[in-house]
Protein backbone atom coordinates (compact mmCIF):
# COMPACT_ATOMS: atom_id res chain seq x y z
CA UNK A 1 0.00 0.00 0.00
CA UNK A 2 0.97 3.56 -0.91
CA UNK A 3 1.52 6.45 1.98
CA UNK A 4 -1.43 7.91 3.14
CA UNK A 5 0.16 11.18 1.41
CA UNK A 6 -1.27 9.83 -1.48
CA UNK A 7 -4.62 9.41 0.12
CA UNK A 8 -5.20 12.40 2.02
CA UNK A 9 -4.64 15.03 -1.07
CA UNK A 10 -5.68 18.97 -1.08
CA UNK A 11 -6.58 20.35 -4.15
CA UNK A 12 -9.59 21.85 -5.80
CA UNK A 13 -13.40 19.92 -6.07
CA UNK A 14 -15.74 19.26 -7.05
CA UNK A 15 -14.16 15.89 -8.02
CA UNK A 16 -10.22 13.81 -7.51
CA UNK A 17 -10.94 11.91 -10.54
CA UNK A 18 -13.01 13.94 -12.85
CA UNK A 19 -11.42 17.29 -11.57
CA UNK A 20 -8.40 16.98 -9.80
CA UNK A 21 -6.59 13.91 -12.21
CA UNK A 22 -6.90 15.52 -15.57
CA UNK A 23 -6.10 18.53 -14.13
CA UNK A 24 -2.52 17.18 -12.96
CA UNK A 25 -2.48 14.95 -16.48
CA UNK A 26 -2.44 18.01 -18.59
CA UNK A 27 0.31 19.95 -16.30
CA UNK A 28 2.47 16.93 -16.33
CA UNK A 29 1.95 16.85 -20.11
CA UNK A 30 2.71 20.76 -19.88
CA UNK A 31 5.52 20.77 -17.93
CA UNK A 32 6.97 18.13 -20.28
CA UNK A 33 6.20 19.57 -23.80
CA UNK A 34 6.63 23.42 -22.46
CA UNK A 35 6.52 24.69 -26.19
CA UNK A 36 2.84 23.00 -26.80
CA UNK A 37 0.44 25.36 -27.71
CA UNK A 38 -2.40 23.89 -28.95
CA UNK A 39 -4.29 20.63 -27.25
CA UNK A 40 -6.81 17.91 -28.53
CA UNK A 41 -8.72 15.91 -25.78
CA UNK A 42 -11.05 13.37 -25.92
CA UNK A 43 -12.54 12.15 -22.61
CA UNK A 44 -13.95 8.58 -22.26
CA UNK A 45 -17.03 7.42 -20.81
CA UNK A 46 -17.76 8.65 -17.24
CA UNK A 47 -15.11 11.65 -17.97
CA UNK A 48 -17.50 12.39 -21.10
CA UNK A 49 -20.72 12.15 -19.75
CA UNK A 50 -20.55 14.06 -16.62
CA UNK A 51 -17.38 15.89 -16.86
CA UNK A 52 -19.36 18.88 -17.91
CA UNK A 53 -20.88 18.99 -14.45
CA UNK A 54 -17.69 18.03 -12.34
CA UNK A 55 -16.27 21.05 -14.20
CA UNK A 56 -13.25 18.21 -16.04
CA UNK A 57 -12.93 20.89 -18.77
CA UNK A 58 -12.79 24.13 -16.79
CA UNK A 59 -9.98 22.44 -14.47
CA UNK A 60 -8.17 21.31 -18.03
CA UNK A 61 -8.64 24.86 -19.14
CA UNK A 62 -7.45 26.57 -16.30
CA UNK A 63 -4.19 24.52 -15.85
CA UNK A 64 -3.60 25.28 -19.46
CA UNK A 65 -3.52 28.75 -19.18
CA UNK A 66 -5.58 29.67 -22.24
CA UNK A 67 -3.75 27.54 -24.63
CA UNK A 68 -6.00 26.80 -27.47
CA UNK A 69 -7.93 23.38 -26.52
CA UNK A 70 -10.53 21.48 -28.27
CA UNK A 71 -12.72 19.00 -26.43
CA UNK A 72 -14.58 15.81 -27.49
CA UNK A 73 -16.36 13.10 -25.86
CA UNK A 74 -16.53 9.40 -26.42
CA UNK A 75 -17.44 6.55 -25.32
CA UNK A 76 -15.45 3.26 -25.52
CA UNK A 77 -16.29 0.32 -22.43
CA UNK A 78 -13.42 -0.89 -23.30
CA UNK A 79 -11.31 1.49 -21.85
CA UNK A 80 -11.29 2.71 -18.24
CA UNK A 81 -14.10 4.94 -16.84
CA UNK A 82 -11.77 7.45 -16.45
CA UNK A 83 -9.56 7.54 -19.46
CA UNK A 84 -8.07 10.44 -21.35
CA UNK A 85 -6.63 11.18 -24.84
CA UNK A 86 -4.26 14.07 -25.29
CA UNK A 87 -2.66 15.16 -28.23
CA UNK A 88 -0.05 18.15 -28.07
CA UNK A 89 0.49 20.48 -31.26
CA UNK A 90 3.28 23.27 -32.01
CA UNK A 91 1.64 25.95 -34.14
CA UNK A 92 -0.33 23.27 -35.81
CA UNK A 93 2.34 20.65 -35.86
CA UNK A 94 1.21 17.66 -34.58
CA UNK A 95 3.84 16.45 -32.16
CA UNK A 96 2.57 13.44 -29.40
CA UNK A 97 -0.42 11.35 -27.68
CA UNK A 98 -0.80 10.48 -24.56
CA UNK A 99 -2.82 8.14 -22.93
CA UNK A 100 -4.32 8.90 -19.61
CA UNK A 101 -6.68 7.05 -16.91
CA UNK A 102 -7.85 9.31 -14.08
CA UNK A 103 -7.53 5.94 -11.18
CA UNK A 104 -9.43 8.12 -8.52
CA UNK A 105 -8.70 9.90 -6.00
CA UNK A 106 -6.28 12.21 -8.02
CA UNK A 107 -4.28 9.79 -9.16
CA UNK A 108 -2.72 9.43 -12.81
CA UNK A 109 -1.79 6.70 -14.73
CA UNK A 110 -0.10 7.74 -17.83
CA UNK A 111 0.20 3.97 -20.49
CA UNK A 112 3.05 2.24 -20.90
CA UNK A 113 4.71 3.81 -16.97
CA UNK A 114 4.08 2.99 -14.18
CA UNK A 115 2.79 4.70 -11.03
CA UNK A 116 5.06 6.98 -9.40
CA UNK A 117 4.46 5.70 -5.98
CA UNK A 118 5.93 2.94 -3.80
CA UNK A 119 4.66 0.74 -1.34
CA UNK A 120 5.39 1.38 1.67
CA UNK A 121 3.39 -0.75 3.97
CA UNK A 122 4.11 -4.68 4.12
CA UNK A 123 1.12 -5.61 5.15
CA UNK A 124 -2.21 -5.84 2.61
CA UNK A 125 -4.87 -6.42 4.65
CA UNK A 126 -6.67 -5.48 8.16
CA UNK A 127 -6.16 -9.37 9.47
CA UNK A 128 -2.32 -8.58 8.89
CA UNK A 129 -1.95 -5.37 9.94
CA UNK A 130 -4.24 -6.37 13.16
CA UNK A 131 -1.66 -9.20 13.57
CA UNK A 132 1.11 -7.21 13.69
CA UNK A 133 0.27 -4.88 16.16
CA UNK A 134 -1.19 -7.16 18.67
CA UNK A 135 2.16 -9.06 18.15
CA UNK A 136 4.32 -5.75 18.66
CA UNK A 137 1.55 -4.35 21.50
CA UNK A 138 1.36 -1.28 19.44
CA UNK A 139 -1.77 1.05 18.85
CA UNK A 140 -2.66 1.91 14.53
CA UNK A 141 -1.22 5.03 15.55
CA UNK A 142 1.83 3.72 16.59
CA UNK A 143 2.12 1.33 13.53
CA UNK A 144 1.55 4.43 11.04
CA UNK A 145 4.20 6.15 12.57
CA UNK A 146 6.75 3.05 12.56
CA UNK A 147 5.75 2.40 8.76
CA UNK A 148 5.39 6.23 7.72
CA UNK A 149 8.17 8.15 9.65
CA UNK A 150 7.50 11.02 12.00
CA UNK A 151 7.38 13.33 9.77
CA UNK A 152 3.71 11.96 8.78
CA UNK A 153 2.51 13.77 12.25
CA UNK A 154 3.30 17.27 10.42
CA UNK A 155 2.05 16.04 7.54
CA UNK A 156 -1.36 14.56 9.19
CA UNK A 157 -1.62 18.39 10.65
CA UNK A 158 -1.77 20.22 7.42
CA UNK A 159 -4.23 17.76 6.56
CA UNK A 160 -6.38 18.60 9.29
CA UNK A 161 -6.05 22.34 9.12
CA UNK A 162 -7.24 22.08 5.39
CA UNK A 163 -10.14 20.47 6.53
CA UNK A 164 -10.92 22.49 9.30
CA UNK A 165 -10.72 25.32 6.99
CA UNK A 166 -13.07 23.95 4.68
CA UNK A 167 -15.69 23.59 7.63
CA UNK A 168 -15.48 27.24 8.67
CA UNK A 169 -15.23 28.42 5.14
CA UNK A 170 -18.83 26.44 4.36
CA UNK A 171 -20.77 27.78 7.45
CA UNK A 172 -19.81 30.96 6.55
CA UNK A 173 -21.11 30.48 3.22
CA UNK A 174 -24.30 31.95 1.58
CA UNK A 175 -25.63 31.51 -1.96
CA UNK A 176 -26.48 29.21 -4.71
CA UNK A 177 -23.93 26.28 -6.08
CA UNK A 178 -22.48 26.50 -9.65
CA UNK A 179 -24.74 24.80 -11.84
CA UNK A 180 -28.28 24.38 -13.96
CA UNK A 181 -29.78 22.87 -10.51
CA UNK A 182 -29.44 26.49 -8.83
CA UNK A 183 -29.03 24.46 -5.48
CA UNK A 184 -29.15 26.81 -2.32
CA UNK A 185 -26.02 26.44 0.01
CA UNK A 186 -27.33 24.54 3.18
CA UNK A 187 -24.66 24.59 5.73
CA UNK A 188 -25.04 28.00 6.86
CA UNK A 189 -28.48 27.77 7.27
CA UNK A 190 -28.34 24.33 9.43
CA UNK A 191 -25.36 25.45 11.45
CA UNK A 192 -26.64 28.94 12.51
CA UNK A 193 -30.35 27.20 13.69
CA UNK A 194 -28.94 25.83 15.92
CA UNK A 195 -27.80 29.09 17.61
CA UNK A 196 -31.05 30.31 17.47
CA UNK A 197 -32.93 27.40 18.67
CA UNK A 198 -32.28 25.31 21.80
CA UNK A 199 -33.41 21.44 21.22
CA UNK A 200 -30.79 19.46 22.37
CA UNK A 201 -32.37 16.14 21.46
CA UNK A 202 -31.11 17.00 17.63
CA UNK A 203 -28.71 19.31 18.24
CA UNK A 204 -25.67 16.29 16.86
CA UNK A 205 -27.27 15.86 14.32
CA UNK A 206 -27.49 19.46 13.01
CA UNK A 207 -24.33 20.30 13.78
CA UNK A 208 -22.69 17.21 12.29
CA UNK A 209 -24.72 17.68 9.16
CA UNK A 210 -23.83 21.51 8.97
CA UNK A 211 -19.99 20.49 8.85
CA UNK A 212 -20.55 18.01 6.56
CA UNK A 213 -22.71 20.03 4.32
CA UNK A 214 -20.16 22.89 4.70
CA UNK A 215 -16.60 20.53 3.02
CA UNK A 216 -19.14 19.06 0.40
CA UNK A 217 -20.51 22.41 -0.82
CA UNK A 218 -16.88 23.86 -0.97
CA UNK A 219 -16.10 21.22 -2.92
CA UNK A 220 -19.37 21.15 -5.25
CA UNK A 221 -18.26 25.39 -5.78
CA UNK A 222 -14.48 24.07 -6.74
CA UNK A 223 -13.04 25.43 -3.10
CA UNK A 224 -10.30 23.78 -1.76
CA UNK A 225 -10.60 20.56 -0.34
CA UNK A 226 -9.19 17.04 0.95
CA UNK A 227 -9.59 13.70 -0.59
CA UNK A 228 -11.25 11.86 2.13
CA UNK A 229 -10.77 9.24 0.34
CA UNK A 230 -12.33 11.27 -2.80
CA UNK A 231 -13.58 14.80 -3.61
CA UNK A 232 -17.04 13.51 -3.43
CA UNK A 233 -17.01 11.66 -0.03
CA UNK A 234 -15.01 14.72 1.52
CA UNK A 235 -17.28 15.76 3.93
CA UNK A 236 -17.67 12.86 5.94
CA UNK A 237 -14.52 12.56 7.90
CA UNK A 238 -13.90 15.65 9.12
CA UNK A 239 -17.55 16.31 10.35
CA UNK A 240 -17.16 13.69 12.66
CA UNK A 241 -13.92 14.66 13.93
CA UNK A 242 -14.88 18.23 14.15
CA UNK A 243 -17.65 17.49 16.11
CA UNK A 244 -16.06 14.82 18.14
CA UNK A 245 -13.31 17.43 18.89
CA UNK A 246 -16.09 19.51 20.27
CA UNK A 247 -18.11 17.35 22.44
CA UNK A 248 -15.82 15.36 24.49
CA UNK A 249 -12.94 17.65 26.87
CA UNK A 250 -10.47 14.00 26.80
CA UNK A 251 -9.65 14.71 22.82
CA UNK A 252 -7.27 17.15 21.73
CA UNK A 253 -5.76 17.88 18.19
CA UNK A 254 -3.58 15.88 18.79
CA UNK A 255 -5.48 12.65 19.33
CA UNK A 256 -7.42 13.87 16.51
CA UNK A 257 -4.09 14.02 13.95
CA UNK A 258 -4.11 10.42 15.30
CA UNK A 259 -7.43 9.59 14.01
CA UNK A 260 -6.70 10.95 10.98
CA UNK A 261 -3.98 8.12 10.41
CA UNK A 262 -6.12 5.49 11.61
CA UNK A 263 -8.91 6.57 9.38
CA UNK A 264 -6.28 6.61 6.60
CA UNK A 265 -5.17 2.81 7.17
CA UNK A 266 -9.44 1.51 6.68
CA UNK A 267 -9.15 3.86 3.49
CA UNK A 268 -5.93 3.14 2.27
CA UNK A 269 -7.06 -0.45 2.23
CA UNK A 270 -9.59 -0.02 0.19
CA UNK A 271 -8.05 1.85 -2.11
CA UNK A 272 -5.33 -0.86 -2.32
CA UNK A 273 -8.03 -4.19 -2.58
CA UNK A 274 -10.84 -3.01 -4.26
CA UNK A 275 -11.23 1.14 -5.39
CA UNK A 276 -12.42 4.51 -3.87
CA UNK A 277 -13.48 5.65 -7.68
CA UNK A 278 -17.36 6.08 -8.24
CA UNK A 279 -17.19 5.86 -11.62
CA UNK A 280 -15.51 1.99 -10.73
CA UNK A 281 -17.47 0.71 -7.84
CA UNK A 282 -20.57 3.42 -7.58
CA UNK A 283 -20.78 5.60 -4.60
CA UNK A 284 -20.10 2.52 -2.22
CA UNK A 285 -16.67 3.09 -2.89
CA UNK A 286 -17.35 6.61 -2.13
CA UNK A 287 -19.28 7.08 0.19
CA UNK A 288 -18.95 4.18 2.33
CA UNK A 289 -15.16 4.46 1.69
CA UNK A 290 -15.37 7.77 3.84
CA UNK A 291 -18.06 6.14 6.17
CA UNK A 292 -15.82 3.31 7.33
CA UNK A 293 -13.17 5.82 7.55
CA UNK A 294 -14.94 7.82 9.84
CA UNK A 295 -16.13 5.22 11.95
CA UNK A 296 -12.97 3.84 12.46
CA UNK A 297 -11.81 7.32 13.31
CA UNK A 298 -14.69 7.78 15.95
CA UNK A 299 -14.01 4.49 17.69
CA UNK A 300 -10.01 5.72 17.72
CA UNK A 301 -10.78 8.67 19.49
CA UNK A 302 -13.70 7.27 21.91
CA UNK A 303 -10.50 4.72 22.87
CA UNK A 304 -12.10 1.75 21.67
CA UNK A 305 -9.66 -1.37 21.02
CA UNK A 306 -8.41 -2.26 17.62
CA UNK A 307 -11.29 -5.32 17.41
CA UNK A 308 -13.84 -2.81 17.50
CA UNK A 309 -12.35 -0.07 15.38
CA UNK A 310 -12.11 -2.56 13.05
CA UNK A 311 -16.12 -3.63 13.50
CA UNK A 312 -16.70 -0.07 13.41
CA UNK A 313 -15.39 0.30 10.00
CA UNK A 314 -16.67 -2.69 8.59
CA UNK A 315 -20.48 -1.76 10.16
CA UNK A 316 -20.12 1.44 8.24
CA UNK A 317 -19.20 -0.32 4.95
CA UNK A 318 -21.56 -3.00 5.40
CA UNK A 319 -24.63 -0.70 5.33
CA UNK A 320 -23.52 1.13 2.13
CA UNK A 321 -23.37 -2.07 0.04
CA UNK A 322 -24.92 -1.17 -3.49
CA UNK A 323 -24.58 1.50 -3.21
CA UNK A 324 -25.34 3.58 -6.39
CA UNK A 325 -23.19 7.01 -8.38
CA UNK A 326 -25.99 9.12 -9.83
CA UNK A 327 -25.21 12.44 -9.64
CA UNK A 328 -28.41 14.69 -11.33
CA UNK A 329 -26.64 16.15 -13.96
CA UNK A 330 -23.25 14.88 -13.81
CA UNK A 331 -22.72 17.82 -11.06
CA UNK A 332 -21.51 16.88 -7.23
CA UNK A 333 -24.72 18.20 -5.89
CA UNK A 334 -27.48 16.08 -5.33
CA UNK A 335 -27.45 12.91 -3.99
CA UNK A 336 -23.71 13.81 -2.81
CA UNK A 337 -23.89 16.64 -0.77
CA UNK A 338 -27.46 15.13 1.65
CA UNK A 339 -24.88 11.73 1.38
CA UNK A 340 -22.09 13.03 3.06
CA UNK A 341 -24.03 14.57 5.94
CA UNK A 342 -26.14 10.53 6.38
CA UNK A 343 -22.83 8.95 6.38
CA UNK A 344 -20.96 10.76 8.72
CA UNK A 345 -24.13 10.19 11.30
CA UNK A 346 -24.15 6.86 10.53
CA UNK A 347 -20.48 6.93 10.92
CA UNK A 348 -20.73 7.56 14.33
CA UNK A 349 -23.52 5.07 15.19
CA UNK A 350 -21.50 2.19 13.50
CA UNK A 351 -18.59 3.48 16.01
CA UNK A 352 -21.44 3.04 18.92
CA UNK A 353 -22.71 -0.47 17.97
CA UNK A 354 -19.33 -1.74 17.26
CA UNK A 355 -18.65 -0.80 21.41
CA UNK A 356 -21.30 -3.24 22.55
CA UNK A 357 -21.58 -6.13 19.57
CA UNK A 358 -17.88 -6.58 18.50
CA UNK A 359 -17.52 -9.78 20.08
CA UNK A 360 -20.33 -11.57 18.27
CA UNK A 361 -19.34 -10.01 14.74
CA UNK A 362 -18.77 -12.35 11.54
CA UNK A 363 -17.80 -10.15 9.33
CA UNK A 364 -14.26 -9.20 8.97
CA UNK A 365 -13.07 -5.56 7.38
CA UNK A 366 -11.49 -7.23 4.57
CA UNK A 367 -14.86 -9.41 3.36
CA UNK A 368 -16.86 -6.45 3.34
CA UNK A 369 -13.94 -5.03 1.19
CA UNK A 370 -13.99 -7.76 -1.09
CA UNK A 371 -17.75 -7.66 -1.10
CA UNK A 372 -18.15 -3.97 -2.04
CA UNK A 373 -15.88 -4.34 -5.45
CA UNK A 374 -17.15 -7.47 -6.40
CA UNK A 375 -20.56 -5.86 -6.09
CA UNK A 376 -19.18 -2.59 -7.94
CA UNK A 377 -17.86 -4.87 -10.90
CA UNK A 378 -21.20 -6.39 -11.27
CA UNK A 379 -23.00 -3.47 -11.22
CA UNK A 380 -24.59 -2.12 -14.19
CA UNK A 381 -22.52 0.80 -15.77
CA UNK A 382 -25.79 3.43 -15.89
CA UNK A 383 -25.13 3.19 -12.24
CA UNK A 384 -21.63 3.94 -11.88
CA UNK A 385 -20.84 8.03 -12.41
CA UNK A 386 -22.35 8.37 -15.40
CA UNK A 387 -25.42 9.97 -14.79
CA UNK A 388 -27.46 7.53 -16.72
CA UNK A 389 -29.32 5.92 -14.15
CA UNK A 390 -30.83 6.81 -10.61
CA UNK A 391 -31.84 9.96 -9.44
CA UNK A 392 -29.47 11.54 -12.68
CA UNK A 393 -32.14 9.48 -14.64
CA UNK A 394 -35.55 9.91 -13.09
CA UNK A 395 -35.09 13.37 -11.36
CA UNK A 396 -37.34 16.37 -12.60
CA UNK A 397 -37.31 19.90 -12.34
CA UNK A 398 -40.87 19.80 -11.42
CA UNK A 399 -39.83 17.53 -7.86
CA UNK A 400 -39.02 21.03 -6.60
CA UNK A 401 -42.40 22.08 -5.72
CA UNK A 402 -41.89 21.92 -2.19
CA UNK A 403 -38.69 23.82 -1.77
CA UNK A 404 -38.90 23.00 1.78
CA UNK A 405 -35.98 25.45 2.61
Amino acid sequence: MYSLRSLYQIGYGPSSSHTMGPAKAVLKIKEKNPKANRYDITLYNSLALTGKGHLTEEAIMATLDGAKTTFFNQIDVQKHPNHLTIKIYEDDIFIKTYEVTSIGGGRILFEGEALEEKDVYKEQTFKQIKKYCKSQNISLFDYVKLVEGDGIVDDLSHIWDAMKSAIQRGINATGILPGPLKLKRKSHELYHYIAMHEMPEITENRIVSSYAFAVSEENAAGGLIVTAPTCGACGVLPSVLQYTLEKHDFIDEKKVIEALAVAGIFGNLIKHNASISGAVAGCQAEIGSACSMAAAAHAYLLGQNIDQIEYAAEIAMEHHLGLTCDPVNGYVQIPCIERNAVAALRAMNASRLAFFLSDSRKISFDTVVEAMYQTGLDMNNSYKETALGGLAKYYKEDDNDANCW
